[in-house]
């Protein structure tokens, strides 16, 4: 198999840990790729028609994308646990994680459109503040969640939050860090072999 991928996105980076976690990585090819609304990229256009990474290209098969559709898929071919649990409560509290931190993500995205990446004289400031309050609303409802999160054996939510949480404070968006149980929390979690081998780098070409 082989990932399209970018080196600072925090989709594409959800679905490598997953894969590291899932036993997966040494079976996919790594291939990055530069993309973004202003900077086409005709080769994942070809394979994604919103011209978005991260895509799954199976030997065979159709390419997959979008990082949730990628890690259900993987989660289908280790023998390990589960990483998006199956059924119950589990399985719902595991995918509210990941669209929160899909959510957080995206936010992010919008404030940098509005901070740094479009032109200033384009720029709206009440739109940044109102991604910006999205941001501080997700992190005080973690303070109050992750504890009891943590309890949960590892599931693709703990996976998308770690991987966005690195994600905003590498790109220096609004922090986390006075919100003291979720830094701790992922403090610990970017500690794991998965995170440390998949290390965010790189600018954003638009």
């Amino acid at each position: 198999m082989k990932l399209l991928y970018q080196t600072h996105s925090p989709f594409a980076r959800k679905v490598l840990v997953f894969a590291h976690e899932a036993g997966l990585a040494a079976e996919i090819e790594i291939e990055h790729h530069e993309t973004s609304p202003t900077n086409s990229n005709a080769g994942v256009f070809a394979r994604n028609p919103l011209g978005k990474v991260p895509v799954l290209l199976r030997p065979g098969l159709s390419p997959l994308f979008d990082s949730s559709v990628i890690c259900a898929y993987l989660d289908t071919l280790h023998d390990r646990g589960r990483l998006i649990p199956e059924e119950g409560e589990a399985c719902w509290r595991a995918l509210r994680m990941q669209a929160l931190a899909q959510g957080m993500a995206e936010a992010g995205i919008a404030v940098r459109w509005e901070s740094v990446r479009r032109p200033a004289r384009l720029r709206y400031p009440a739109l940044q503040a109102g991604y910006e309050r999205k941001l501080e609303e997700s992190y005080a409802w973690l303070e109050l969640e992750i504890d009891a999160a943590a309890a949960d054996p590892l599931h693709i939510g703990h996976i998308a939050l770690a991987t966005t949480l690195d994600w905003l404070e590498f790109r220096g968006l609004p922090s986390f860090r006075d919100f003291t149980r979720l830094a701790g929390w992922f403090g610990a979690f970017r500690q794991r072999p998965s995170m440390r081998q998949t290390p965010l780098s790189g600018e954003t070409h638009d």
